[in-house]
């Protein structure tokens, strides 16, 4: 006796997509994890680093000085303020389009909170892991006019997550991401919290590491954009196939040629153009890991009758 197919609707649908997808960012996801590795590993030396450019140029005594004098005068004595934002610098030449030379800075900043991108790459798994999306900004490349209400949504629960946005019926007893970044390391320093009025001098070499250590803070945010940038690719092509496909034995036949687990338990049980280009043999080829084709060779393929017969 023939066993009944699982017929697909939306939500089943949805939990197929997902199985892809994971599969599809478990490939991908060691770049953003060593990134993030390296970057941990350059933040600690720019600690060290940091610290004595600062004690160079403003000795602890001087702190301790200022101290008593404030504690004294208030803030007739001088002024003090615990940063985690620092500017280093040296002088350079440069010239202009007329071939005369003028003195100029070489700049880097230097900062140990963590921005909005950062921190949604930073903690992308975890906030996965919570039900969250942090690749709602990455979703409308750019298109502000995409923004719609599932963005503002998405943006307002990770930026609560996060620390950037707070209620005021939170539990103040936890501790979130951007609040342990601010209070993980800070240095007395001389001057108000205007952090670009201390530009700290430092030589070539120490200018150098800086900039490294920056990079290494860019480069998490740029793996997180190519690893999503990767598994979109992949996962639009697979919704426009699963559309096609009515039951889950197809899903099923899809998912082992890549593949991808899949199972009936995960169902949660209680047009023949689509169907002949997004078959399960021609759908696992499209998703595979090579030269870019579009949708418009694809048809052109079919209209030749390079792809499979049309299902009825």
């Amino acid at each position: 006796m023939e066993t009944k197919k699982i017929t697909l609707n939306a939500e089943k649908r949805k939990v197929i997509a997902d199985q892809f997808q994971s599969f599809y960012e478990d490939k991908v996801k060691d770049k953003l994890v060593q990134a993030k590795e390296q970057y941990d590993l350059m933040r600690e030396k720019a600690k060290e680093q940091i610290e004595k450019v600062v004690r160079y140029h403003q000795p602890q005594e001087d702190i301790d000085t200022i101290r008593r004098m404030t504690n004294k005068y208030n803030r007739a004595g001088g002024e003090l303020y615990e940063d985690n934002c620092f500017y280093v610098q040296r002088p350079i030449t440069k010239v202009d389009d007329e071939g005369r030379e003028y003195d100029a800075t070489d700049e880097v900043h230097v900062r140990f909170d963590m921005g909005r991108k950062f921190a949604r790459a930073y903690y992308r798994d975890e906030l996965k892991s919570k039900g969250l999306n942090p690749d709602f900004h990455l979703a409308i490349d750019n298109d502000y006019s995409k923004r719609n209400p599932k963005y503002y949504t998405d943006e307002s629960a990770v930026n609560t997550y996060l620390g950037f946005s707070n209620s005021s019926n939170e539990d103040k007893s936890i501790t979130k991401p951007k609040t342990k970044w601010e209070n993980d390391f800070k240095l007395w320093v001389i001057g108000s919290s205007y952090c670009h009025s201390r530009n700290y001098r430092v030589d070539e070499s120490t200018l150098n590491f800086f900039k490294m250590y920056v990079q290494s803070a860019d480069n998490v945010i740029r793996e997180h954009e190519q690893l999503y940038s990767y598994v979109e690719s992949k996962m639009k092509t697979l919704r426009l196939g699963l559309k096609s496909y009515r039951t889950f034995d197809k899903a099923k036949e899809l998912a082992d040629k890549i593949g991808v687990v899949l199972n009936e338990t995960m169902m949660n049980e209680s047009s023949s153009l689509a169907l002949s280009i997004y078959s399960p043999d021609n759908l696992a080829s499209l998703l595979e890991d090579k030269e870019k084709q579009d949708n418009s060779d694809i048809i052109a393929q079919f209209k030749r009758g390079e792809l499979n017969q049309a299902i009825n």
